[in-house]
């Protein structure tokens, strides 16, 4: 027999019977069952329409149900996020659960005791938020990874009078059109489920970017420590969106495919791949021309430069994976007038206003024009026609 839990009286606008069930929040059902309540001849209360109110234990709900129910919605809303994504032109999306990086986050720190951060000291400083996003962005539940192309099919000059730059940064600033990218979405996001509060990360927030890439089914890591996808290579831009609501995230994870392929490790003219798959900063000719503030290039690297003045892109281009790559669908990626090649004459002309004006929103900021001018004096000094 049903034991009612609660009886009252209540006033409705109808003389009809109503049954309502009342979901809470958690597994208990109610049911509310108003029956007429039948007033003296002649009562008052026979005219106001008066209802006998039970409320009643219900069976409850499985709990197999209400996790296929929630799990169809984030499956949903993962799917309508990836759509936006590729709509905002991402080529590659995953997503991922938030958690700490391992045994990511163990080889993080063996690379860095053994010093192969080079000058990067911010690397260290930030270990432990790398391999943890939760620690950067409390409350992070998803973490989104998404894939850029860049690849636009110019080519380098091998003119001694010029310097190479990395084709990363022939186009505008990468961090500004990938972080443009995510915050939209973020704000797509945010009008369909309100509750949603997220971080964009582009490169520079301590976040361990070609790791979660992995993780989330983009490619994987070559030998060369560069993040590889089937469709596109390396030659892809990586962002992340971390987010505070939970979603439908990606298990299958791409294999290594570089198999017994040494190209990579055979090409590099400064011996910076050490061993597969690890990378020292102070050989990279791109740690030497980006992020060195020595005032002077060190000789070793400098003899080694073959004309490379901004990054090198050498173990990317050996690579088989990046030989097929389509070009970008993204103008802003597209070479800017004298950045596939620069003069090395007019880059040692530049003063701090022309040096701005030049590379206003360009990646080759980064390098500073102490830096660039420092690269193309090294590029001079070593040429063929000086030797």
């Amino acid at each position: 027999m049903r034991t009612p839990m609660f009886a009252g009286q209540i006033q409705l606008q109808t003389n009809a019977r109503l049954k309502v069930i009342l979901l809470l929040q958690t597994n208990a059902r109610l049911k509310v069952i108003l029956l007429p309540l039948i007033p003296r001849t002649n009562s008052p209360l026979k005219k106001l329409g008066c209802y006998t109110v039970h409320l009643e234990t219900m069976p409850a709900i499985p709990k197999h149900i209400k996790s296929d129910s929630k799990s169809t919605a984030r499956a949903e809303m993962s799917a309508r996020i990836k759509a936006r994504a590729r709509q905002l032109g991402f080529q590659r999306v995953g997503i991922v659960g938030a958690e700490t990086l391992s045994p990511e986050g163990a080889h993080l720190k063996e690379w860095l005791a053994r010093g192969y951060q080079g000058e990067m000291g911010w690397m260290a400083r930030d270990a432990e938020q790398r391999a943890d996003p939760r620690k950067f962005f409390p409350g992070t539940r998803s973490v989104i990874v998404v894939a850029a192309n860049y690849y636009t099919p110019s080519e380098h000059s091998d003119h001694p009078d010029t310097g190479k730059v990395s084709r990363y940064a022939w186009g505008d600033d990468y961090h500004e059109i990938v972080g443009d990218k995510l915050r939209a979405l973020l704000k797509w996001i945010q009008r369909q489920w309100p509750e949603a509060e997220g971080k964009v990360c582009v490169d520079i927030q301590p976040m361990m970017d070609k790791a979660w890439a992995q993780r989330a089914g983009l490619g994987w890591i070559g030998k060369h420590t560069n993040l590889i996808t089937e469709e596109y290579g390396s030659w892809v831009f990586i962002g992340e969106l971390l987010l505070n609501i939970e979603l439908e995230y990606d298990r299958d994870q791409v294999a290594d495919q570089c198999g017994s392929c040494t190209l990579c490790i055979d090409a590099c003219p400064t011996n910076a791949i050490v061993e597969p798959y690890v990378l020292d900063s102070n050989r990279c000719i791109s740690h030497a021309t980006i992020e060195s503030r020595a005032p002077e290039m060190r000789a070793d690297i400098a003899a080694h430069l073959e004309g490379w003045l901004y990054g090198c892109d050498i173990c990317q281009d050996v690579c088989p994976w990046n030989q097929m790559t389509p070009a970008t669908a993204e103008p802003r990626f597209e070479p800017r007038a004298g950045n596939i090649n620069a003069n090395l004459s007019d880059v040692l002309e530049l003063n701090s206003d022309t040096y701005a004006a030049r590379f206003r929103h360009s990646a080759i900021k980064r390098a500073k024009l102490s830096g660039l001018q420092r690269n193309a004096q090294a590029l001079q000094n070593h040429s063929p026609q000086r030797r």
